[in-house]
């Protein structure tokens, strides 16, 4: 085989990687066409207790850290700022609406190793676990740039009710 044989081969087999990998997440999205981010503002009269930012990971069905989810808003990393009040959280992306999480949508907080594409120490993220429907529980993962994961975990974990709180 001759080198321009060569070429139009790894061409057209990196034209095929691209054309599947681009045919996955066009399915991947239609699949979690049916799940939306909860756009818009914390309640009025919500005080503002911390500013965390960092870097948004991704969010992942509960439980199941390997398996993204492709949500509008949430479908790629990014950097965050999470900002935690008395009446839930706000995750802003650049270039997204925020995503306002109040009290009653979180489920937990906690810290994690594993995220999809992001292997960190020992507890080095938050998992913010959160209804994003009634019967459909996510983790979304941050990565906290100026604080550690456990004190964004710790400034939420007061917010999530408990059945004795509701």
């Amino acid at each position: 085989m001759t080198r321009e044989g060569a070429l139009l081969v790894m061409a057209g087999v990196a034209v095929a990687v691209l054309a599947l990998l681009a045919w996955a997440w066009v399915r991947r999205t239609r699949r979690d066409a049916r799940y939306t981010a909860p756009v818009g503002e914390l309640p009025d009269g919500a005080v503002e207790t911390g500013v965390f930012p960092g870097l948004y990971v991704a969010t992942t069905r509960h439980g199941q850290p390997l398996e993204r989810l492709a949500i509008r808003g949430l479908g790629f990393r990014s950097r965050v700022d999470v900002t935690v009040t008395s009446a839930g959280i706000a995750l802003d992306l650049p270039g997204q609406p925020r995503i306002a999480l109040t009290r009653d949508r979180l489920v937990d907080a906690a810290q994690a190793t594993v995220a999809i594409d992001r292997v960190v120490e020992r507890d080095g993220l938050t998992r913010i676990s959160w209804r994003i429907d009634d019967d459909t529980v996510v983790d979304t993962y941050i990565r906290p740039q100026d604080a550690s994961a456990r004190s964004l975990a710790d400034a939420i974990r007061p917010l999530i009710s408990t059945g004795s709180d509701a």
